[in-house]
This record gives C-alpha cells, sequence and structure tokens, in this order.
C-alpha cells in the first residue's frame, strides 16, 4: 500500500527504531509510549485489520505473538500486555495489522 506508514517503515522509505526483523515482520518502538517498553509487532504483508486477516494468515498471527514473547524476555518484561485494536472505533489509527506490546 504505497500511503501505509507502516509499509513504509518495512521498506525504510520512513526511519523508525527497528528492534526486531526477519523475514516475515518487524517490530518497531512506538512513537507514543504508554508504558517503559512499548513495541509495535507488525507483518510485512499489509493486512489493514484484523478484521480483515484470512485464514492463510493465521500462522502469520501466531509468528506475531511469538516474537511479541521474546521481545517481552529480551526487555526483563515479567508482565506484559499484547494489544490489537480492530476498527476506528476501537483506537486503531494505521490500518496495517500491529500488535502492540507493553510491559512496565
Amino acid at each position: 500500500m504505497p500511503d501505509c506508514l507502516f509499509c513504509k517503515i518495512i521498506n525504510k522509505e520512513v526511519d523508525s527504531e527497528i528492534v526486531y526483523e526477519d523475514d516475515l515482520c518487524v517490530a518497531f518502538k512506538d512513537i507514543n509510549p504508554k508504558a517503559r517498553v512499548h513495541l509495535l509487532v507488525v507483518p510485512k504483508k499489509h493486512i489493514a485489520s484484523v478484521a480483515d486477516i484470512a485464514e492463510e494468515d493465521e500462522a502469520l498471527m501466531g509468528h506475531l505473538i511469538m516474537v511479541a514473547k521474546k521481545l517481552a524476555a529480551k526487555n526483563d518484561a515479567k508482565g506484559y500486555q499484547l494489544q490489537f485494536n480492530v476498527g476506528k472505533e476501537a483506537g486503531q489509527i494505521i490500518f496495517h495489522v500491529h500488535l502492540h506490546l507493553m510491559a512496565r
């Protein structure tokens, strides 16, 4: 998607503090952190919202959670929150699936 901010971050067209990257996703620091650790785990495949995922995306979505778990451990998070905002009414601002990892 040419106008998608997260696609631009994934393609290195926009600077971001990327803390993790593999073939399927990237993770970077949220620019408006709500916790000591606030990372976004974003699939490289553009999917607008969790409401738009398909059965073929099941493994990809599980991968995002596993990456978040590893990043939580790397950041010494004893407890943490994982959050998807689905739709404008739920606070989704960027319409590219992203998982918030937050830890105090």
